[in-house]
């Protein structure tokens, strides 16, 4: 197997951190990927990473991060393992409620009388195995236990859309499903084709609500918004104003901590708290609008 590399810094700014991931893909020798996330610890900060096939340039990667104001890279040698084959073992089939997520290669483990949804181990957030997607989940599956029926919902931020697809999977519902990142919108759309949903669920690539379709599809009775606190409060308003009366909105992306100042500030809006989840360090918030 082909041995690989990987360098990793540190950035305070979104902008910063791209720029410096744009300057990597110049390097020699050139790293086969690279990118830049923003961390899910609450920190506000952005990983920016490389991988390569042979050794990088140390000298100019010291010269890169010093030049965009980051921390010295950190090189690491990965050990040489068959990624697709671990991935695949450790994503075993996920159970929340009614819905079952599983992989390709566990197809053949799927029970009778659940509601299946194929997610595979490569398309990367949203798997169901994460503590937010699997609190979303189980809130949504608690709501239609309790008898709440979405007939318009919309899956913000929607990742690989596992959860446009659990409504989809349920309701006859109008259902949408936003993105920031055209690739998340790809990835949404090869689910929905491999989940037999496509035309169920319709994918926009949006920042926030902001956008015609969005807007046009409004009010919601079903809002899910798993992204992190940071976007959560800054969209809190317009989700809320999006919301139809006594339309739910099912938040995560949210550490433990970070769960009460997120209730505060939808509470002022006039939501209601429903149920509060932690899975792990993560939180899952259910609130009804009140009027």
């Amino acid at each position: 197997m082909t041995k690989t590399y990987t360098a990793l810094t540190t950035l305070g700014d979104k902008s910063q951190a791209e720029a410096l991931a744009e300057a990597l893909e110049r390097l020699t020798p050139e790293p086969t990927g690279v990118g830049a996330f923003e961390m899910e610890d609450g920190s506000g900060l952005w990983e920016i990473g490389a991988y390569f096939e042979e050794a990088p340039d140390a000298v100019a990667l010291d010269l890169l991060a010093a030049a965009h104001g980051a921390r010295p890279f950190t090189v690491s040698e990965l050990p040489e393992i068959d990624w697709v084959a671990k991935v695949r073992r450790e994503l075993s089939p996920v159970e929340a409620g009614r819905f079952f997520v599983y992989g390709s290669h566990d197809a053949d483990r799927v029970p009778e009388g659940c509601e299946p949804l194929l997610i595979e181990a490569s398309m990367a957030f949203g798997t169901g195995h994460h503590g937010t997607t699997l609190g979303c989940l189980r809130a949504l599956d608690r709501l239609a236990a309790d008898g709440f029926e979405g007939k318009s919902v919309l899956d913000l931020g929607c990742g690989t859309a596992v959860l446009a697809m659990a409504a989809a999977r349920i309701w006859p519902a109008v259902i949408l499903a936003s993105d920031i990142d055209a690739v998340a919108v790809e990835v949404a759309e090869a689910n929905l084709a491999a989940n037999a949903l496509t035309g169920r669920v319709t994918c926009v690539e949006a920042e926030g609500l902001d956008h015609p379709v969005l807007r046009g599809a409004a009010p919601f009775d079903l809002i899910f918004a798993n992204i992190l606190k940071g976007p959560l409060l800054a969209l809190a308003p317009g989700i809320t104003e999006a919301l139809a009366p006594r339309g739910r909105v099912i938040l995560s992306g949210l550490l433990n901590e970070q769960a009460a100042e997120v209730i505060a500030v939808y509470s002022e809006l006039g939501n209601s708290l429903e149920h509060h989840e932690e899975i792990g360090d993560w939180s899952t918030l259910t609130m009804s609008k009140s009027h």
